[in-house]
């Protein structure tokens, strides 16, 4: 049997929060600040209204983690094709032309030109992209200006006012990165989510020196150059830090049906033999209640076989 444990990403007005919070296999809870939250638009005037949310959340029991998305590169406002244009989250830099990467990398768009945080396209993905998705440059060239959005400086505020003092940092590609939430909040615990080749080259040369390691599947997969190199990254990360945490791309099928796929309950055993004991559920399978509790307890079945 293997001692794994689970943090779950809650939606935050979940009327199930307090029957997952107690499942035995739960070791955190964690807060997707991309989730609309009431009174709250996104800027530092209005943090106050997280300070309900997060103290509420914190007296569930396990301990509460707060995701930043930092340097990480999402769409502000939907776009609906065929449109020529997506506003992203940062001001950016890069040679073009180059390629953006939708949808977990099954879309893509060349970029034609950059002006400040807007993409210029040559064509566009098949669907609406709406607000909030990320958008991956995978391109040596991309510089990226600032690491906390107004949303992420929100949070940090209202974390201060709360007492609340985890969390997690998308995208963290180097000690500055880190830097800057430690100045904001000086008693932070930090888990950096790895999810580039810049940040593998972070782990490389840190590994778990600045905070706990996450290995992000979704954007990580994307990043690397070749879909297979994925695997060797996973490697990287938990022989860096033991007590590394791999999140994203969980047990997607329960988020559709009631019977997992095979690929998805050998995908957890493959995890677990490769000495990741967390795992973090992501926001598709948390949103309803017997999705999130047919994954921890399959998590729980599987970790009894391994």
């Amino acid at each position: 049997m293997t001692a794994a444990s689970v943090i779950v990403t809650l939606p935050p007005y979940a009327d199930f929060a307090v029957e997952v919070a107690k499942h035995p296999r739960v070791s955190g809870l964690r807060l997707n600040t991309v989730m609309p939250i009431r009174g709250f638009d996104g800027t530092p005037a209005t943090s106050r209204a997280l300070d309900p949310l997060l103290a509420r959340l914190s007296e569930l029991g396990p301990p509460l983690w707060v995701d930043l998305k930092g340097r990480q590169l999402r769409v502000v406002g939907g776009a609906l094709p065929p449109f020529t244009e997506v506003r992203l989250s940062h001001r950016i830099r890069v040679n073009v032309p180059c390629d953006a990467y939708f949808d977990d990398g099954r879309e893509h768009a060349r970029v034609l030109a950059v002006d400040g945080d807007r993409l210029i396209l040559a064509d566009s993905p098949r669907r609406y992209v709406g607000p909030g998705e990320s958008v991956n440059l995978v391109d040596p060239s991309l510089e990226i200006d600032g690491t906390l959005t107004p949303a992420d400086l929100a949070y940090l505020e209202a974390m201060r006012r709360v007492g609340a003092s985890r969390v997690m940092l998308s995208f963290v590609e180097g000690p500055d990165d880190v830097a800057e939430v430690r100045a904001r909040l000086p008693e932070v615990e930090l888990v950096c989510k790895i999810e580039s080749q810049r940040g593998l080259a972070y782990v490389s040369a840190h590994g778990p020196a600045h905070g706990r390691l996450m290995a992000a599947r979704g954007d990580l997969y994307v990043e690397v150059a070749r879909p297979h190199q994925v695997l060797a990254a996973l490697g990287a990360i938990i022989s860096a830090d033991p007590q590394a945490i791999v999140a994203s791309r969980l047990l997607p099928s329960l988020s559709r049906h009631t019977v997992p796929t095979s690929s998805d309950v050998s995908d957890v055993a493959y995890l677990l033999g490769l000495g990741y004991r967390t795992l973090m559920l992501g926001d598709e399978v948390c949103l309803r209640r017997d999705s999130v509790l047919a994954a921890l307890n399959l998590i729980d079945a599987i970790a009894g076989e391994v």
